[in-house]
């Protein structure tokens, strides 16, 4: 067994929020027909990587709650090195910003950038479909990373469309709380037919997340949040998850209304990308 000497510069795994989100209905295999708004954020989660010549796959830090066997930076790791027939291993190392059940892709998005990263260090010299298309086994949101464009999403959000949105920073306010996607989705009272619209419609407002009403009955933190960052702006939820945002023209605005978030929740201050800072990454 041996290892490159170094682990790799840090790889950006981007947060991302979720501008809008429609359920137009349920598919016959349980998955819901969606339409939704990506927008890519500058922060997020890091990750760093060791080459090995074994064929091991190894998380090398602990994260509290995943168990190394279900993380989908392995579980990436392992479909990629299948696939490609790969004699390589890795080791991998989260810096872990974002947190679980957010619902700011931070799972997903570091499944995606282990793709991404490991493509480019083990040369599989796959191209960027098919790179999505492997993603999507992981889970529905990983095509958008790989990919790394703002977009807007159909079918259950792998049918994408790049957006290019002005130029927003946003407040993300974070509850102590864990949503489960399984939960809300599995929800008996979740809006589930609503009618399709168009990019224009949502250019020109229409904003809603149908999660948000059942996330807010199950999870009082999250409609306390709402109602707090309501105050200043207009607050949405991202997702499923926990996490809720506004959105300001000037960085200043976005700064000066985190210095009145109360203590009891997390809360950073990012600006909206169209291209993913992880593509950046790949050029150079």
């Amino acid at each position: 067994m041996s290892t490159s000497d170094d682990f790799t510069a840090y790889w950006p795994a981007p947060a991302k929020l979720n501008l809008m989100l429609r359920i137009l209905g349920r598919r016959d295999d349980g998955y819901h027909r969606l339409q939704t708004v990506f927008r890519l954020l500058d922060c997020g989660d890091r990750l760093r990587f060791r080459v090995r010549d074994d064929g091991r796959v190894s998380r090398v830090n602990r994260l509290a709650g995943v168990p190394e066997s279900e993380d989908l930076v392995v579980k990436a790791a392992h479909l990629l090195q299948r696939h490609s027939d790969s004699r390589w291993g890795v080791d991998i190392y989260i810096d872990k910003q974002l947190p679980l059940g957010g619902g700011l892709g931070g799972g997903s998005s570091d499944a995606a950038t282990t793709l991404v990263a490991l493509n480019t260090l083990w040369q599989c010299g796959i191209e960027e479909d098919e790179l999505a298309r492997l993603g999507l086994s992981l889970g529905a949101d990983v095509p958008v990373f790989v990919r790394g464009r703002s977009a807007w999403g159909e079918g259950v959000g792998e049918a994408l469309q790049p957006l290019e949105l002005p130029e927003t920073c946003y407040l993300v306010i974070m509850p102590s709380c864990h949503v489960s996607t399984a939960g809300i989705f599995s929800d008996p009272d979740l809006t589930r037919n609503s009618p399709p619209i168009k990019i224009r419609d949502f250019l020109a407002g229409s904003v809603a997340n149908d999660c948000l009403p059942v996330v807010c009955r199950r999870y009082p933190e999250v409609a306390e949040a709402i109602e707090w960052l309501g105050q200043y702006a207009e607050a949405r939820l991202t997702g499923t998850g926990a996490a809720i945002f506004a959105e300001f023209d000037e960085m200043a605005q976005a700064l000066q209304t985190q210095k009145a978030v109360p203590e009891r929740y997390g809360a950073f201050v990012a600006r909206g990308v169209n291209r993913s800072p992880l593509l950046r990454m790949v050029d150079r």
